[in-house]
């Protein structure tokens, strides 16, 4: 084709390295959950209960930064919002943004 090596593309370079191993997925990335199956149950526990039982009754409702604190509170694990969230998601809760919010 008449291209240099570094315009080649690295896909069609791992295709002829390795052939359809080299291109099948790895899974996602990322760090795995650090709360064991028994700790996100409980976690599960403490938000059925509520914001308001945990000490946030002004609007009641779950935020990712309320349950990063949340869960450092409990489990003295710490993690990003964006972690939270998609932990409280895995388990069946979607956090919100309060109302009166400016987006």
């Amino acid at each position: 084709m008449r291209v240099s090596s570094k315009s080649d593309s690295p896909w069609q370079q791992a295709w002829r390295e390795g052939g359809a191993e080299a291109l099948a997925s790895r899974g996602a990335s990322g760090q795995l959950c650090k709360l064991s199956p028994q700790c996100r149950e409980k976690l599960a526990g403490y938000l059925e209960q509520g914001p308001a039982a945990h000490g946030w009754d002004q609007d009641r409702v779950w935020t990712g930064a309320r349950a990063v604190t949340l869960i450092g509170r409990k489990f003295h694990v710490s993690c990003s919002v964006s972690g939270a969230t998609r932990l409280t998601r895995r388990i069946g809760f979607t956090p919100q943004v309060p109302a009166g919010r400016v987006t």
